[in-house]
């Protein structure tokens, strides 16, 4: 007679009167879970082996199904100051002259500056921080740097979408500049001035190496000047053209309240 614990008798009921046997060791049959799991995740790694072997349904080429991880494109994250920069002065309206051989009744982006601004920002007749003979309808705070992110026939440069930090985050259409109306900011011995980039310039419109990458500026006959300033940042800091001054390019919600703040109250052009 066999031990009792040594095999176990199954009774498979195959029909009606009829019935078969069979002796499963103890050990195997105690062992059937933890057998299960083992070839559970043998089956799975030879799934997962198999998987880069599965032909593509949409006919793609392996290079074509690599996943490459790049930054998130909505990313935010810190701009540097860009250091001992020339700044010159310019204004809306100003005339053509040796040192500006571009008038700015237009501006890069606005063919109707002067008229939309509300006149000439004339450089020596103020009050305050605005020009005396009207209140300006746009912000009297405004910078030019030397990139057009728009080419001259249309679309953007094939390089704005490289290297404009926020260009798909302000994204809105191949004939809208992404660079109009950002803000900077303007440091000089210890006084920050908050303003918007509405031209391009000095002399240049495609420096995007000096602008986004921090190269130094093209060389130009202005002292190699690498920013253009309006009258109402020349007199928030109190300084001439010819200074240097560090700049950054800041978020929205990074601009500090001030006399620029008007324009962030002003409606926009449509």
């Amino acid at each position: 007679m066999r031990p009792a614990n040594q095999f176990l008798v199954i009774a498979l009921c195959l029909a009606p009167g009829a019935a078969l046997a069979r002796f499963v060791p103890l050990s195997e049959e105690f062992g059937l879970e933890q057998n299960a799991d083992v070839l559970h995740a043998s089956f799975l790694e030879d799934r997962r082996s198999a998987i880069p072997d599965i032909i593509c349904p949409f006919q793609a080429p392996p290079k074509a199904r690599v996943i490459i991880e790049e930054p998130d494109a909505w990313e935010t994250s810190p701009h540097p100051w860009r250091r001992g920069i020339t700044a010159t002065v310019f204004w809306v309206g100003e005339k053509p002259s040796e040192r500006n051989p571009t008038p700015n009744n237009a501006s890069s982006w606005d063919p109707n500056w002067q008229s939309n601004y509300g006149g000439v920002d004339h450089p020596g007749n103020r009050i305050g921080y605005r020009p005396a003979a009207f209140t300006p309808k746009l912000n009297p705070f405004y910078i030019a740097l030397p990139y057009n992110d728009i080419a001259p026939g249309g679309g953007h440069h094939p390089e704005a979408s490289k290297v404009i930090p926020w260009f798909w985050r302000s994204y809105k259409g191949s004939w809208t500049s992404v660079c109009k109306g950002r803000w900077i900011a303007i440091h000089y011995r210890g006084r920050v001035c908050y303003a918007q980039w509405e031209d391009c310039g000095p002399f240049h419109t495609d420096d995007w190496q000096y602008v986004f990458k921090g190269h130094a500026p093209k060389p130009n006959r202005n002292s190699n000047a690498g920013i253009d300033i309006s009258p109402a940042v020349r007199d928030f800091l109190s300084i001439r053209s010819g200074y240097r001054v560090s700049w950054k390019f800041v978020e929205d919600h990074e601009v500090a309240s001030g006399p620029w703040s008007v324009a962030l109250t002003m409606p926009a052009r449509p």
